[in-house]
This record gives structure tokens, C-alpha cells and sequence, in this order.
């Protein structure tokens, strides 16, 4: 959880969404439990060969599971959008109050890896003059882990779990960290306008072919 410095409204508003947004991860997790119990995904088919419905799964469980993902996947991403507002919102109230930045500690929460939703909470701050982005991203497929964990289009990567553009080399780089990192949380550090964002994502399989369900490329 985000621990900021401060008190007031704004701030006990991204606590509280915060906490919402926890609970809707762990819900995505238990829904995605069942559709692995069942050996299937978002979209397998639920009939056989001749239309029936299949009887090697739990068919209205899963269609339940897959309804209730969709729905907590856009509740997630509305969430996402709603806390970074408010964190900047909380970055505006201190700096009325006394003309400095806000004080924000990051400290990554653990979340499950079962389905990509993001395991850090994002605190905007401005880019230090050192940060220096070395890839960007281009498409974000939705409900992608990717997308789950926050990431945007056109984010600029300044720390891709230990690459960073100091040694950063090729992009073969960031492809073995994924692959080696299944089902494991990758802190991931992103400018996005002028503030610098930390996020945590999971990479694993899902329904769509990759382990992130976005494009990263060299900056040029």
C-alpha cells in the first residue's frame, strides 16, 4: 500500500480506493482459479463437437467466472484512472500547504500471480534529471496483464526490473527477464507526462498469444 506522508479528504479517498482495488485483485483471483480448475480460459469453448454443452467442465460456473472477470477487469482499470487522479490530487494539496512535494513511499503489496493484476500501488512524482527512459510503450491489449497492472500506451520505461538505461543493451534484455519471470512480480518504473510512476506486473499466459499483452520498444 501507498503510504503518503500527509493527511486530509484527498488522501483518505486513494487510501480508500486503494483498499477497493485489493479487493477487486483478489476477486479476479478467485474467479480465475475457477477456470483453471476447469482447464479453461477466457475463451474456450464451452460445447462439444456437436454443439453440446461440455461435460468434462463446470459450464455455468465458468460462463459466471468469465461474465464476473470482464466486469472486475473494467472496475480495475476505472479504479486505476481514479487513483492516479487522486494522487495527484494529494500532490496538489500538499503543495499548497507548503510549497514542497509530497512525501510518497513506495512499498510493493503482495498480490497473487494468478492474474496479472498489478502488485504495486502507482504514486506519481517528477522525473529526476538522471532518469532516463530507454524503451516505450506502444499497444496495450485490454484485459492483458499488462493492461491489469497499469501500464499506458506511449508510457516511457526508465526501469524494467533490473534494466535500466545505464545498461540497457538490446531488447533481448527485457524478453528474458519476462520469460524468466512467470507467475512472478516485475517492478517496472515508467515516465508517463512528467511524473514517474512505479508498477508491478505479472507476467504469465493468458487468452491472447505473449506474456505481458503489450509492445515494448527501443526508445529513439
Amino acid at each position: 500500500m501507498v503510504g503518503l506522508n500527509m493527511a486530509g479528504p484527498a488522501r483518505d479517498r486513494v487510501m480508500k480506493l486503494m483498499q477497493d482495488k485489493d479487493k477487486i485483485e483478489s476477486e479476479i483471483r478467485d474467479q480465475t482459479a475457477i477456470l483453471e480448475t476447469n482447464n479453461v480460459g477466457m475463451h474456450d469453448s464451452l460445447v462439444d463437437s456437436e454443439g453440446y454443452p461440455r461435460n468434462d467442465i463446470d459450464v455455468y460456473k465458468v460462463r459466471h467466472a468469465r461474465h464476473r472477470i470482464i466486469c472486475l477487469q473494467n472496475d480495475h482499470k476505472n479504479l486505476m484512472k481514479m487513483i492516479e487522479k487522486g494522487l495527484a490530487e494529494v500532490h496538489r494539496e500538499l503543495l499548497g500547504s507548503n510549497g514542497e512535494g509530497p512525501s510518497m513511499n513506495m512499498a510493493a503489496t503482495s498480490n497473487g500471480h494468478s492474474n496479472g493484476a498489478s502488485a504495486g500501488d502507482t504514486a506519481p512524482r517528477p522525473v529526476a534529471e538522471e532518469e532516463k527512459a530507454f524503451a516505450v510503450v506502444g499497444f496495450v491489449s485490454e484485459g492483458s496483464p499488462a493492461d491489469l497492472a497499469g501500464l499506458q500506451e506511449r508510457d516511457e520505461i526508465l526501469q524494467f526490473g533490473s534494466v535500466n538505461h545505464h545498461n540497457f543493451e538490446d531488447m533481448s534484455q527485457i524478453n528474458t527477464i519476462v520469460s524468466h519471470s512467470v507467475g512472478q512480480q516485475v517492478n517496472v518504473k515508467v515516465k508517463r507526462d512528467q511524473n514517474v510512476i512505479n508498477i508491478s506486473i505479472v507476467p504469465r499466459p493468458w487468452q491472447q498469444p505473449g506474456l505481458l499483452g503489450c509492445h515494448i520498444q527501443r526508445k529513439t
